[in-house]
């Protein structure tokens, strides 16, 4: 059985972890696409299955113990597990993770097609349905797609509103394969062209789409102010700082003459119900007398019964809310409590076991525009963020990012943000407790934010946007459409060269 080299696992393993840098808050977006070259070409050496899983599974445990080592922090440093059993958690997600680029490589050396159907075809193919899988299994985990990279920067972003996130990072496997390829034909000099031109003729492309204007403005611009409390995860939850918070974000939105004030994930931390009545009433006449409303989220129910991570709406407009519907494992609910509940023994998470939305919830029509709210880790799956268009005019996400302390992961998250406003033509704003709190354009470009870890309040105009872009009506679709095309191709090669 063939061996693979220590030296071709340390390229692997740190062109992985190079690959985060392309990443926000660093942004060279460059990098992924050479990652994946590097992985693409060690891969495109070898025909063993064991060898081309080990490459992919060093190659993923550098991508993603760089990119989401932040978990050791939530589950840690407040989560109140070990610091050794915290660490060991972090490790073994990151393993698993790291199995879906393994399965790459496995899948690419296993089929039996042509050399450069399986660089060219297969290895891109192989990326995309596995990133997506990784999307959705196990409710879910699509942090650091590699389409994300692009956003909002290269030629590539202007893809995003047809193919989505998903679609970009296919375009971007197909050049890093591309780029593979004209490595692997030294000296053909014609072939090495023809890789070259096919490259430009995909960033020529993507930098047109950016001109495209997919939706169109509609209606009144709405003044904004995004409040960012910056109120410590080990203090949120603490009964003698509940009223200190409470005074605290009343101040924030009485000082904002906006029509349309936000305020982040369960910012007021006492159930819907425990919530006095003048603090209500207040905020309900701070709204008032803008001409608009106050958003601000707060867990709702009972705590005795079902309750939800919610957004609440007061001010002019009769009250609205929106209730999450994508909840996090382990963080908002535990599955299969028969097993895992020993789970909420060990970390210390306040309100863990919330109940989850109704999935058909609307816009809300709310500070002159119809808002189409999402609470936290919804933003990361762009195919449920497309369920209240094309009614809504505007996204806002509200987030509380603490738990993760000063790491990458804030920035990460806003990336995902900025790739949900370009896929759906809409501008996207972010209120969070600790950053990073921003106003992004329909174009995916931060037109301002406030620093981390600190307390503001961030003010501007928005434009709301009326239309549907093609992936605001299709979805994952036609990308799915065209990965099963060419799975049926590659299954008929394959047939072909079998003896």
């Amino acid at each position: 059985m063939p061996r693979v080299s220590f030296l071709v696992l340390l390229f692997s393993l740190l062109a992985g972890a190079l690959a985060v840098a392309g990443f926000a808050p660093l942004g060279v977006w460059p990098l992924p696409v050479l990652s994946l070259a590097v992985l693409f070409a060690l891969l495109a050496r070898t025909a063993s299955v064991r060898a081309g899983f080990l490459i992919g599974l060093v190659w993923g445990l550098g991508f993603f113990i760089a990119g989401v080592s932040w978990v050791f922090v939530s589950l840690s440093v407040y989560g109140g597990m070990a610091a050794w059993l915290a660490a060991l958690a972090t490790f073994l997600f990151c393993a698993f993770l790291a199995l879906f680029p393994a399965t790459v490589g496995a899948l690419q050396a296993r089929w039996r097609v042509s050399p450069t159907l399986r660089l060219l075809v297969l290895i891109p193919l192989a990326w995309g349905v596995t990133e997506w899988i990784r999307g959705w299994i196990f409710t879910g985990f699509p942090w650091l797609v590699m389409g994300y990279s692009q956003v909002p920067a290269s030629p590539l972003a202007g893809y995003a509103p047809l193919v989505g996130a998903y679609g970009v990072s296919f375009l971007l496997a197909l050049i890093a394969a591309l780029l593979a390829w004209s490595v692997a034909t030294r000296g053909r000099l014609a072939l090495r062209a023809w890789a070259a031109v096919a490259i430009v003729a995909l960033g020529v492309g993507g930098q047109a789409l950016r001109g495209v204007a997919w939706t169109t403005p509609d209606g009144a611009p709405t003044t904004v102010a995004l409040l960012q409390g910056n109120i410590p995860q080990d203090m949120k939850w603490q009964p003698e700082k509940t009223l200190a918070t409470l005074e605290s974000y009343a101040r924030m939105a009485a000082a904002s003459p906006a029509q349309l004030i936000v305020l982040p994930e369960t910012a007021l931390p006492l159930f819907e119900s425990d919530l006095p009545d003048a603090y209500r009433a207040g905020l309900t006449s701070i709204g008032r007398k803008n001409g608009g409303d106050v958003l601000t989220g707060l867990p709702t129910g009972s705590p005795h019964g079902a309750y939800f991570n919610s957004v609440i709406s007061l001010g002019a407009a009769p009250s609205q809310r929106y209730q999450k519907v994508h909840l996090v494992p382990f963080g908002e609910y535990i599955p299969l409590k028969v097993v895992w509940g020993w789970v909420i023994e060990v970390l210390h998470i306040p309100l863990s076991d919330f109940a989850r939305g109704a999935i058909d919830q609307r816009p809300l029509a709310i500070g002159g525009q119809r808002v189409a709210a999402n609470i936290c880790y919804e933003d990361a799956f762009g195919e449920e963020i497309i369920r209240q268009l094309p009614a809504a005019s505007v996204l806002v996400n509200v987030s509380n990012l603490a738990w993760f302390g000063d790491s990458f992961a804030p920035w990460q998250h806003a990336q995902m943000s900025q790739m949900r406003a370009l896929e759906t033509g809409r501008m996207m704003l972010r209120a969070t407790n600790t950053g990073v709190t921003a106003i992004i354009d329909a174009k995916g470009r931060m037109l301002a934010s406030l620093p981390l870890f600190t307390t503001g309040s961030l003010s501007g105009s928005i434009q709301g946007y009326a239309g549907s872009t093609p992936y605001a009506r299709w979805g994952n679709v036609p990308v799915l459409v065209l990965w099963g095309g060419l799975g049926v191709g590659l299954l008929i090669a394959g047939f072909r060269r079998r003896p």
